[in-house]
């Protein structure tokens, strides 16, 4: 009988039905169970590196709850023939409901306004005054699945797009002639691209320069795309009106000065991890491994 563990919290009762009876699932391996493993369902916060390796001679398969790789070491993996399996797809409209919901939390003055209830300062609420979705331009870094699902969303509120992607096509109703144009037009600005060494602090003193007076940013996609004591000058000085951060660099982080506003709206790297998105990331997770030691293609490899 093959044998797959989880490291991190991946739940029995999801994964073991679609590991089927012909594969054994450990949801809490001893240094023994690691050392037969012929699988691993692996949370998005366990390294997988060398040393990690070294503890699981037997591995075939990494099967990753969520398309990050930054903590898999890529290329041990393939130098022992291990396949790396990945969940695209599986919490696209959780991560897309959670830039709504900052956009909405930060336009409707949500943190602010509970603490003037709470304090009651009830007679100041009209200095905090409440925007709308309705009519807003929102511009979306990155056009793949959850940046077209944030589309989606965003249009039932009655908002205008604009997207800008250097690798997908965008529609022509979304287009801009590139960043810049994004950033001068957009209300709200949205980044969806991976983490690479040009995305890297891409929203930077220079690019905060481009947006938009007032405009709010949302980071749902990684946390070093935004350089953070740049977007905190931009805040003091009311270039940006709101900031919504679901995503860090390090996780967890060290507080930084940005936390203390009270135009900033903070979750933990959760946003992508509702409860049906988690459910639905395991499930996908554990067909990948099945798909692996049973011979079968899995549907998405990282590269």
């Amino acid at each position: 009988m093959k044998l797959v563990v989880g490291l991190g919290k991946v739940d029995a009762e999801i994964v073991e039905p679609i590991l089927g009876a012909d594969i054994k699932y450990v949801e809490e391996p001893t240094a023994d169970d690691l050392l037969q493993a012929d699988g691993a369902i692996v949370r998005a916060a366990y390294r997988i590196d060398e040393a990690a390796l070294a503890q699981m001679p037997n591995l075939k398969v990494v099967a990753r709850t969520g398309v990050g790789t930054e903590l898999v070491d890529l290329a041990a993996c393939a130098a022992r023939n291990i396949t790396v399996v990945i969940t695209p797809g599986s919490n696209t409209n959780a991560v897309a409901e959670g830039v709504i919901a900052h956009a909405l939390h930060l336009l409707k003055q949500i943190s602010p306004l509970t603490k003037l209830v709470r304090d009651g300062g009830w007679n100041d609420r009209t200095k905090y005054p409440v925007g709308d979705l309705e009519g807003r331009t929102i511009g979306i870094v990155g056009f793949g699945r959850i940046g077209q699902r944030v589309a989606k969303l965003a249009e039932a509120f009655d908002m205008n797009v604009l997207a800008f992607d250097v690798f997908a096509q965008i529609p022509q109703q979304y287009a801009v002639s590139g960043l810049t144009e994004l950033f001068n037009k957009s209300d709200v600005v949205t980044l969806h691209v991976p983490l690479t060494d040009e995305t890297h602090f891409m929203i930077n003193e220079a690019s905060l320069k481009e947006f938009k007076d007032n405009a709010v940013l949302i980071n749902c996609g990684r946390g070093s795309l935004a350089n953070l004591d740049d977007v905190h000058q931009a805040l003091l000085s009311k270039k940006l009106g709101g900031l919504g951060l679901d995503v860090f660099d390090p996780e967890p982080p060290a507080h930084h000065p940005i936390f203390d506003l009270e135009n900033v709206s903070l979750t933990p790297h959760l946003m992508g991890l509702s409860i049906k998105a988690t459910e639905q990331t395991y499930i996908a997770a554990a067909q990948g491994a099945r798909d692996v030691l049973e011979e079968r293609q899995p549907a998405a490899v990282a590269k």
